[in-house]
């Protein structure tokens, strides 16, 4: 990969404030999905239904998550970044004060579609954002850093989430996530400046915008890296799903200690992602996509080997879904940074598309992790594996493609 300069016009303190302010809008995106995850048990008894159709309110999430990037990503390059982050923005301020007043779970799968549509705009705005500013290997070291800020949320929301369950119940963790939304909002008006203005020659009818993103499809390094980077995201989402099950139901955790685990993994995601900063100034993306990838998926196998076996005691298991999730903190940004490099101008388009890939695969792993449920691990820890295998092979792929040329 080539250098690391980045745009002028801007301090490298300025371009890490701004770093900061779309990290912490990107972080909307987890916090959505981790805080209410301690709340299924309560929502499925007060909404009367079970935890297993509490869970398709995570599918309809992704499906929308998806969906509204598409939409967004030719909006981002055409109209420029701020105006259409702070409508997505207020579009998710009124789901979720919907969400909050769900009569039933059909009505709360549905809002979580409408939430997501506007919580979309956190992920491909931020990395719109950072690819206006930056260039060569220093987009993945902004990435990293946002993703850092981004990791902070699988920290704290669930404990923030179980307080929120066990002292209000879990409609209040609607209004507190509209509330975060808020305080985001007002950052992104005052204090994000505007980093690529309008582009009067970026058309917005289907026909054209359908034209730009398989325009985006046509370069070789995009669809490698996208692959690696969605496959990736797939097995993080598939632990997402899965461990509200396997950590209470099975391992027999309250929701608190759920909260405290599943914080902790968010934990090895942010350091993941700190220690990639760090390598990034000796080693180039490929490689370091290499070498984590192979580590991730032996962790990965391992899981799925002991769990069949029933050789894993819960401590071997916990470390090894820490390890697995220590290597996510890497591919995703060392992917996802990959993938968008090779664009300057529709770069909303190609965000969107990678963003909205991600979520694809997010939704098919958590859908494919319900669909095998047997009452074990072995749905959640298969998933995990055969995604980590397979965005192991498109990085090998893509640095082999890498060195043809």
């Amino acid at each position: 990969m080539r250098g690391t300069e980045h745009r002028p016009g801007m301090d490298q303190r300025s371009r890490s404030f701004i770093v900061v302010i779309v990290g912490a809008l990107a972080a909307i995106g987890p916090f959505s999905v981790d805080m209410y995850l301690p709340g299924f048990p309560a929502i499925a008894r007060d909404l009367r239904t079970d935890v297993a159709t509490v869970e398709y309110t995570l599918t309809s999430y992704f499906i929308g998550f998806s969906l509204g990037q598409l939409i967004l990503g030719p909006i981002l390059d055409r109209y420029g970044r701020k105006r259409p982050l702070m409508m997505g923005l207020v579009v998710y301020i009124a789901a979720a004060m919907g969400c909050a007043f769900s009569p039933t779970i059909h009505y709360l799968i549905a809002l979580r579609f409408a939430l997501a549509m506007g919580c979309c705009v956190g992920m491909v705005g931020s990395s719109t954002v950072v690819r206006d500013l930056f260039t060569g290997r220093e987009v993945a070291r902004a990435l990293s850093l946002m993703m850092t800020i981004f990791g902070v949320a699988p920290v704290i929301a669930p404990s923030i989430g179980g307080l929120v369950v066990a002292t209000l119940g879990w409609r209040a963790i609607f209004g507190v996530l509209g509330g975060i939304a808020l305080l985001v909002l007002i950052a992104v008006r005052y204090a994000l400046p505007e980093t690529r203005g309008p582009d009067a020659g970026v058309s917005l009818k289907p026909q054209r915008a359908a034209l730009g993103y398989i325009s985006v499809f046509k370069e070789r390094a995009f669809v490698t890296y996208v692959l690696a980077s969605g496959l990736g995201a797939g097995g993080l989402f598939a632990y997402i799903t899965g461990s509200p099950f396997v950590y209470m139901s099975l391992f027999g955790f309250s929701a608190a200690q759920y909260a405290w685990l599943f914080g902790g993994n968010g934990l090895a995601i942010v350091i993941g992602n700190q220690v990639n900063r760090a390598m990034l100034k000796k080693w180039t993306s490929e490689r370091i996509l290499i070498v984590v990838g192979t580590v991730q998926s032996t962790v990965s196998v391992l899981l799925v080997v002991g769990t069949l076996l029933g050789l894993l005691p819960k401590l071997a298991f916990l470390i090894l879904v820490f390890l697995f999730l220590f290597c996510s903190g890497f591919v995703g940004s060392n992917a996802g940074a990959l993938a968008i490099l090779p664009f300057s101008r529709n770069v909303g388009t190609a965000s969107a598309l990678l963003g909205s890939l991600l979520m694809v695969s997010a939704a098919l792993a958590s859908w494919l992790v319900g669909y095998l449920d047997n009452g074990t691990a072995v749905p959640m820890t298969l998933v995990m594996a055969l995604c980590a295998l397979a965005s192991l092979m498109f990085s090998v792929r893509g640095r082999l493609a890498s060195a043809r040329e």
